[in-house]
């Protein structure tokens, strides 16, 4: 019971770092595409605005997961990590050094610089998903078993490599929704209608490519496949089409907060469509949620630290996310801190 309520935990865990950490990667793909210097340039400044308060704190997420992983799963953690060492090793190598082009481009004064910085923030938000989706589509094929050796075999196989193409396709669709949605908060009609129309590429683009991935997972995943089509599994591929279809219509009218959500509904019945269709497997025909368990005790003690955090940090970061969406939490300028430097600010 409590195994199978930590793998749900689990799920719910991927699809919020999906949806969170993948609107900051779609952030860095439509930087990524942006065009040189000057054409860029205002792209650029809304991405640098919109994500900086809070690309750090979707990291939260991807923790959250591996440590559930490693603590109350051993076994699957040690099979998914000695099978696919490499994709996630890049993927986790992506992520550092995508932080650490975004930190670092803005204050940069030198030109060459701050491209440098922007290329290597960019090329990683491309990178990091695609590796991490060609890992779950090893997954989800059944080609990774306890004992499994390393091999590109299992991540460079049909599912893994249309997994790793839809991710990046998700965030993309993601970015653009919420950055045409942030245009709107900072006033700039030319960004809004830049991104709304980027937007509706991806999903475009997404559509096809999930149509085009079910049947692949037919002969290369066929217990993903039946899940899919079947149960709660098909529920959650119903629930992401109708959540695209409202997202079209939504972009094709307008941007705002209602895209959003229906945006970020698509990625997450998505992957609760992975999930569900898995079950009762944590790896398809090899590896089923109560054998990767760990030891009872680990696994009471790790539910009550999950529900502590989540009675902790979750209205935090919901908190946040809602200043953010809001527009609360902008940056200081260089005028603001001028006028907070005279002498009746300093009396």
């Amino acid at each position: 019971m409590t195994a199978g309520v930590l793998a749900a935990v689990l799920l719910l865990a991927v699809a919020a770092d999906a949806c969170a950490g993948g609107t900051d990667y779609g952030a860095g793909f439509w930087d990524l595409t942006a065009g040189g210097a000057e054409r860029g340039k205002r792209p650029r400044w809304l991405i640098d605005h919109a994500m900086a308060p809070v690309w750090e704190v979707n990291n939260v997420w991807l923790i959250f997961v591996l440590v559930i992983m490693w603590t109350g799963f051993p076994v699957f953690f040690q099979t998914v990590f000695l099978a696919m060492w490499l994709p996630l090793a890049l993927a986790a190598v992506g992520i550092v050094l995508r932080g650490a082009g975004f930190a670092l481009r803005k204050p940069t004064r030198r030109l060459a610089g701050r491209r440098v910085y922007g290329a290597v923030f960019a090329i990683s938000s491309l990178l990091t998903p695609f590796f991490l989706g060609a890992a779950a589509g090893g997954i989800a094929s059944g080609r990774v078993a306890p004992g499994t050796e390393p091999s590109a075999h299992a991540w460079s196989n049909p599912t893994s490599v249309f997994f790793g193409i839809l991710a990046v396709v998700a965030t993309a669709l993601l970015g653009a929704v919420f950055l045409a949605a942030d245009a709107v908060r900072f006033a700039s009609p030319d960004l809004h209608a830049y991104f709304r129309w980027r937007a509706v590429a991806a999903l475009a683009a997404l559509a096809v490519l999930a149509v085009v991935t079910l049947f692949v997972t037919h002969g290369d995943a066929p217990h993903v496949w039946r899940g899919l089509t079947h149960g709660a599994g098909l529920f959650f591929v119903i629930v992401a089409g109708v959540a695209t279809l409202v997202t079209a219509w939504l972009l094709l009218r307008t941007s705002g907060a209602w895209s959003r959500v229906s945006a970020v509904g698509i990625v997450a019945s998505a992957i609760l469509a992975w999930g569900m269709a898995q079950r009762p497997y944590l790896i398809p025909r090899s590896l089923t949620v109560a054998e990767a368990a760990g030891a009872p005790a680990t696994l009471h003690w790790l539910l009550v630290v999950t529900l502590v955090s989540v009675v902790l940090v979750f209205p935090a970061v919901v908190l946040l996310y809602r200043l953010d969406t809001r527009g609360t939490l902008e940056p200081l300028t260089d005028a603001d801190l001028r006028r907070g430097s005279g002498p009746e600010d300093r009396g």
